[in-house]
């Protein structure tokens, strides 16, 4: 699975300039082999035990105590069924990019790989290396393909990411010092470090926190997400929003479990940054006019109910962070994937230009709508269920107080409401009259998405079912220190 992209892009990049058209089938095949790879890890994976399975271990820098590690648990395999199906949809949605074909499909499949190698890391050392590995295909995604400003969103991206990269370098290091495991082994590494004092801990912690709340992102260095959203090609945006922030998430609940004392007294804090976050994305998106900067912001306020559900360190959150991880991949991906192909037809995001889909392009209308119901977690979608088990855990947890987030989620309620109004009623202007609706392979796409959506919002227990005994081991941990 992990190189099976290298593999497409060592092809793509032999390809004679003359053939630079078959760039697109090498792409699909390779991440399409990749997707049925990923599902076919549902056939050998135990639901029922914690531990990390599928291991394979392959001797890398041992004189550095780094290894070639990989294996999955339910966390992470969740998270590599969701980058799976975005990288492929994000593929296929890509039929809108014209220009140096071979270059943009090599970067996509080297993006793949950065983030299969994330989610299937077992060692500290690699997961850092392929951490640091996606910045350079996002780089020159952005920089290459983007819109207008597309300059200065990658280097605002690298420089965000690469200044929470520096501290999360300082934690490892200070980590593999501490757990004295001689080995970068998540596995080895926990033992030692859990039994660190609590200021060592904190200390280590607050790198990790830096580095990890860069990328999901959290207020307040959230910063780049806006102008990295807005000005990458839309099928980038669907891997950036639906994949790329979740790796933050997931190194938190990595970080997190191997310093449970840290996280134990920052508690208050994540519960801060969380509620701040739901709100301040749900506010700003409100006052967005551009699609994709509106989509962009409400990723900000999602993921604060992501770390709401982490924070909560209880069950029932921390199973809703991992459910709304997945759910959010899924929606933001259909919002980008819809908004991107009407810029493409339109070349414009302002939601004031649009109206009356409902007539001029039904699809569209019809698909949009469904994309922001999902987004608002309506019941019947997979975000409703995410959503009820962080509410759920948060009231455990804190009682009352949990009541703000229900602030968030009606500001979203709103907009979302708004929005599809002006897209898909009312008055069309004379240049949208001559809008083309979806094509059929277009229709294909956005409605694999929204099966998803529907699906696990229906029949939700096989996906919690995954994560379930992998959540009640993270939070042993924390009852072990006297929680």
């Amino acid at each position: 699975m992990l190189f099976l992209p290298f593999l497409g892009a060592i092809v793509i990049g032999l390809l004679p300039a003359r053939h630079a058209g078959h760039s697109r089938r090498v792409a699909l095949f390779c991440s399409g082999l990749v997707w049925l790879l990923a599902w076919s890890l549902l056939a050998v994976y135990d639901p029922s035990s914690s531990a990390v399975q599928a291991l394979e271990r392959h001797p890398w820098a041992t004189q550095s105590g780094g290894a070639f590690l990989l294996g999955i648990d339910g966390f992470s395999l969740p998270m590599l069924l969701l980058a799976t199906s975005l990288a492929f949809v994000a593929l296929l949605a890509s039929h809108v990019i014209h220009d140096q074909l071979k270059g943009y499909y090599l970067f996509m499949l080297l993006l793949e790989l950065g983030m299969l190698g994330v989610f299937m890391a077992q060692d500290w050392s690699l997961f850092y290396i392929f951490w640091e590995f996606t910045l350079i295909p996002l780089f020159f995604l952005i920089n290459r393909w983007g819109g207008a400003r597309r300059q200065h969103a990658a280097l605002n991206f690298v420089l965000y990411t690469m200044g929470g990269s520096v501290f999360l370098l300082i934690s490892l290091l200070l980590a593999f010092d501490a757990a004295q495991a001689d080995t970068f082994a998540m596995s080895a590494m926990a033992g030692g470090l859990q039994k660190l004092p609590a200021q060592s801990q904190l200390l280590i912690f607050f790198g990790f926190l830096l580095g990890f709340g860069v990328k999901m992102p959290i207020f307040p260095i959230h910063g780049w997400l806006p102008l990295a959203h807005v000005e990458a090609p839309s099928p980038v945006s669907i891997i950036l929003s639906g994949v790329l922030l979740k790796m933050g998430s997931y190194g938190l609940i990595r970080a997190a479990a191997i310093l449970p004392v840290a996280m134990l007294i920052l508690q208050p804090l994540l519960l801060s940054l969380g509620m701040i976050s739901l709100l301040y994305g749900a506010l700003l998106a409100w006052r967005q006019s551009d699609l994709k900067a509106m989509v962009a912001y409400s990723s900000v306020s999602h993921m604060g109910v992501v770390l709401l559900g982490i924070a909560t360190l209880n069950h029932a959150g921390v199973l809703g962070a991992v459910s709304q991880m997945v759910a959010h991949g899924l929606a933001a991906a259909a919002l980008f994937l819809l908004v991107g192909l009407l810029y493409h037809r339109t070349h414009s995001r302002e939601i004031a230009d649009y109206g009356s889909l409902l007539h001029v392009a039904p699809r569209f209308a019809v698909f949009i709508a469904l994309a922001f119901v999902a987004a608002i977690g309506m019941p019947g979608t997979v975000g409703f269920i995410a959503e009820w088990h962080v509410l759920l855990g948060g009231f455990q947890q804190w009682g009352g107080w949990i009541a703000l987030v229900s602030g968030g989620m009606l500001i979203s309620a709103a907009y979302s409401v708004r929005t599809v109004n002006q897209l898909c009623t009312g008055s069309a202007n004379a240049r949208m009259s001559a809008l083309v609706d979806l094509t059929v392979p277009e229709s294909i796409t956005a409605a694999f998405l929204l099966f998803w959506i529907l699906l696990l919002g229906w029949f939700a227990s096989p996906m919690l079912h995954l994560s379930v005994q992998s959540v009640d081991h993270f939070v042993h941990l924390f009852v072990g220190v006297g929680r």
